[in-house]
């Protein structure tokens, strides 16, 4: 069962990726199969880094385990709005209660604790200055292969970040409703955009930057977007909730809110139900 989810979280990751990728992700996935996860013998969870809480994941059947390491923009890896959804939709599809364990190793605790109070993230967690959690159990570099489904003996059931991937969300919840959940088959069709990256060049960081890009369905079968994921919070995006029909095309708006001025280099992705998914566009600009 273990060797099957692990199996099908690669190929739903990695599907576009070239060989050699992926034998690279499948001896990450054989290595961190059945591992268990070790604990920080104490380990102190608080709201937003002020009020310590009592947290308790010891009995519990599965748990998710997300570690979130000081590297590069902790807003853009913590994505805790999407978090808050993912542990929603758990919560409404279960009759019994999930952990979510997050550990978060911090370059800055007054940027998180901001964070968390400006997403309203009211769930316990971990600021492990001292990145006990990590010097445990060495976690890959990779921000996708540092969440894990573990069971009941804290050993890994599934790898990566459901809130990064609507394939892995669909998977958690199918190994923790047993096989469960609702799953509707949508048939697969093609798609292309006509723009792989788009520059939004030099502007004033307060002024709010849009620009557009292109999908067409050029498949047989209905176009349906999942999902879009941003890798800042900065970074958002309109789009079609609607299908887009064969043969028609649906403009789709990049909106970008600068939070500092900077040179930014920027990741949307796009999730549907066509043989190239996931769709990647690039951004960049210079806020001023």
């Amino acid at each position: 069962m273990r060797c099957l989810c692990l199996l099908l979280c690669v190929l739903a990751l990695f599907s576009s990726c070239k060989e050699s990728e992926k034998d690279k992700i499948a001896r990450l996935v054989e290595e961190w199969e059945g591992k268990e996860i070790l604990f920080p013998a104490r380990s102190v969870f608080t709201i937003q880094g002020k009020d310590t809480v009592n947290f308790s994941f010891v009995d519990a059947d599965y748990k998710v385990v997300t570690y979130i390491d000081s590297v590069g923009c902790t807003s853009c890896k913590l994505q805790l709005p999407r978090w808050k959804l993912f542990m929603q939709e758990v919560d409404s599809t279960l009759n019994r209660p999930i952990p979510f364990v997050f550990y978060f190793h911090p370059k800055d605790m007054k940027e998180l604790r901001y964070i968390t109070r400006r997403d309203a993230f009211i769930y316990p967690v971990c600021f492990d200055e001292m990145d006990d959690f990590n010097r445990l159990n060495h976690f890959p570099g990779e921000m996708t292969f540092q969440t894990f489904l573990l069971d009941k003996d804290n050993k890994v059931v599934a790898i990566g970040n459901p809130v990064h991937n609507p394939k892995l969300k669909e998977l958690y919840l199918k190994i923790l409703t047993g096989g469960k959940a609702e799953k509707v088959e949508i048939p697969m069709t093609e798609v292309s955009m006509d723009v792989a990256s788009i520059d939004f060049g030099s502007f004033p960081q307060l002024e709010k930057q849009e620009r557009k890009f292109t999908l067409t369905n050029t498949g047989q079968h209905v176009l349906v977007i999942y999902d879009v994921v941003t890798s800042c919070g900065c970074t958002k995006v309109n789009y079609s909730k609607e299908g887009i029909r064969p043969g028609e095309k649906a403009v789709q708006t990049v909106i970008y809110e600068a939070e500092k001025a900077e040179h930014f280099s920027k990741t949307v992705t796009i999730y549907c139900n066509a043989d190239n998914s996931p769709l990647r566009l690039k951004i960049t600009g210079n806020a001023e």
